[in-house]
């Protein structure tokens, strides 16, 4: 979709009434990211951890993991909640949100694999 016909759908929605607020996005994808990297934290890394020990330690990872990526997301959030009413509906962030919205994504999925395969070297 090219620029142009981006700009005519968000006129479009703003002339129904319906605005995207680039705040309430921003924290939608936080919080689904948040609970996408703790999927997976869960299910991929701490289960290689159990292979390699039989203690708690899985689990103290687990936490430590998770609220590693809380101010990371938080960041994220932060740099959006401070916009204006008009800011928080003006379509010219929307490339700066989609970079965000990406990066924040790309961190919560690429993470875990990456821990993964680092404590499955290590082990």
């Amino acid at each position: 979709m090219n620029e142009l016909s981006r700009q005519q759908d968000a006129l479009g929605a703003k002339a129904e009434g319906r605005t995207r607020d680039w705040r309430k996005s921003m924290s939608d994808h936080v919080a689904y990211a948040l609970l996408v990297y703790t999927a997976l934290q869960i299910f991929l890394t701490v289960k290689a951890l159990s292979q390699g020990f039989s203690s708690i330690l899985p689990y103290v990872a687990l936490v430590v993991l998770v609220a590693a990526m809380i101010p990371l997301c938080r960041w994220f959030e932060k740099r959006w909640a401070g916009l204006s009413d008009d800011q928080a509906a003006d379509v010219s962030y929307a490339g700066a949100f989609r970079r965000d919205a990406v990066g924040l994504w790309l961190l919560a999925i690429c993470l875990p694999l990456a821990l993964t395969a680092i404590f499955k070297a290590i082990l």
